[in-house]
């Protein structure tokens, strides 16, 4: 009689133990804000540079630095890009204090000036004249079309009405700290070459940016949130480094474990936080309109 085929690996049978870890590796998945489109600007420097070697001294020069330009374009623009993404991610967020956008645009137009320049000068070396009106051109219309298709900086403040700068600012600086911890946690995990861990432990810093975006919308939230951002942190970027080291030359199933189960914890008690300060936030809220109604009765205004 026909037996039907499963496994491990069969839709139909029920998932198996480490199918929780690979869904997990996709949550919270993040698209790089600079993508093809944004590195594929680097592309035009490196033949502008091969094609000046032999022009002599001046057309070397100028094509040199028409593409140094045009290279500082493309690096601005691509961190100009994520700056606006983080912008974009948070409910209140200042404008970026230097346009990398706009000014990656105009060094985007002045290398592609330069670069038309150096062709009209050897054009035009044996005529000993020289045009600017196609260098020019040249440099206004990819100024005008790298804004077009970049777009400019955000140039105000989102959501930072009746927000104390002070604290904000302080807010900033811990913050800073904290994501550097972050990145070094990244940096570390590595070494482990376990992608699952690799996948929890980018799962516990989404976590641990929900409580950052939190106190940040709410700086009053800091003094609550303090041994979160820096000693809980500290601690957890600590113990991967350690563990990375151990498991990347033992492969201990222990160390695993036991790293694991502590990822668990700090993302437990980092989401806890994270709701207590918006119900607190909701509380206050409620507070703030019950003494407005008090007030408003006095006044002898009747709501329904």
């Amino acid at each position: 009689m026909a037996k039907r085929y499963g496994g491990k690996f069969s839709p139909q049978d029920e998932p198996s133990s480490d199918e929780p870890h690979q869904r997990g590796q996709f949550e919270g998945a993040k698209v790089e804000p600079a993508g093809a489109r944004a590195n594929v600007l680097f592309v035009p420097a490196i033949p502008l540079v091969f094609l000046s070697l032999n022009d002599g001294a001046i057309g070397m020069t100028i094509g040199l630095v028409a593409a140094g330009l045009l290279t500082a374009a493309a690096l601005l623009l691509r961190e100009g890009l994520r700056a606006e993404a983080a912008y974009k991610a948070r409910r209140a967020a200042r404008r970026p204090t230097f346009p990398r956008k706009i000014f990656s645009s105009v060094l985007t137009g002045l290398g592609a000036a330069l670069a038309s320049y150096r062709n009209e000068f050897l054009d035009a070396e044996a005529a000993s004249q020289v045009s600017l009106l196609a260098p020019i051109l040249f440099g206004a219309v990819a100024t005008v079309l790298h804004s077009v298709s970049f777009g400019l900086d955000p140039m105000k403040n989102k959501g930072m009405e009746g927000v104390d700068t002070f604290q904000q600012d302080r807010v900033a600086r811990v913050v800073e700290s904290a994501e550097s911890h972050l990145s070094e946690m990244t940096d570390a995990i590595k070494r482990s070459g376990d992608r699952r861990i690799e996948a929890r432990v980018e799962r516990f810093q989404d976590t641990a940016r929900d409580l950052f975006r939190t106190v940040e919308e709410d700086p009053r939230d800091l003094a609550g949130a303090r041994k979160y951002l820096t000693v809980y942190l500290q601690g957890a970027r600590d113990a991967t480094v350690k563990f990375a080291d151990v498991f990347a030359r033992t492969r201990d199933k222990q160390a695993l474990d036991d790293y694991s189960a502590l990822l668990d914890d700090l993302e437990q008690n980092f989401a806890a936080r994270t709701r207590k300060m918006l119900l607190d936030d909701r509380s206050d809220l409620t507070v703030e309109i019950d003494v407005l109604r008090e007030r408003l009765q006095r006044e002898g205004v009747r709501l329904d």
